[in-house]
């Protein structure tokens, strides 16, 4: 079983098959992922426990324990986690393509993407 820890929290797959893959992800209390996109595939998320802050294009909603939400395809998303316990989803994600290198990142917390980066002095 794949299992990756990322400065938000983890993520541990939890069966992956032609066409998708289902993911557990763990976010910590007051920590969010990037703003992000992804070319190749839509995603599913289910709240199972905690709350989850969620921007979708220009929206931004919560999402409770047994509710989920649909982001398609090239829609700019994040998911945060704005309480004080554990934020755990399962994630279902849908495509063609569903590599870890297929993230656009737009604003990241923990400098992972050009945009997060601020410019050298005299640039």
């Amino acid at each position: 079983m794949e299992r990756g820890e990322r400065p938000w929290g983890t993520y541990t797959v939890l069966d992956e098959s032609n066409g998708y893959k289902i993911k557990r992800i763990e976010v910590n209390p007051g920590q969010r992922l990037s703003l992000q996109m992804h070319h190749h595939r839509s995603e599913h998320w289910i709240v199972v426990s905690g709350t989850a802050k969620v921007t979708c294009g220009e929206d931004e909603y919560m999402v409770n324990v047994n509710e989920s939400t649909f982001i398609s395809i090239g829609k700019n998303h994040r998911l945060e986690n704005p309480g004080k316990i554990p934020l755990v989803i399962i994630e279902v994600q849908s495509g063609e393509y569903l590599g870890e290198d297929d993230i656009v990142r737009f604003d990241d917390d923990y400098r992972r993407c050009e945009a997060a980066v601020e410019p050298l002095p005299g640039e």
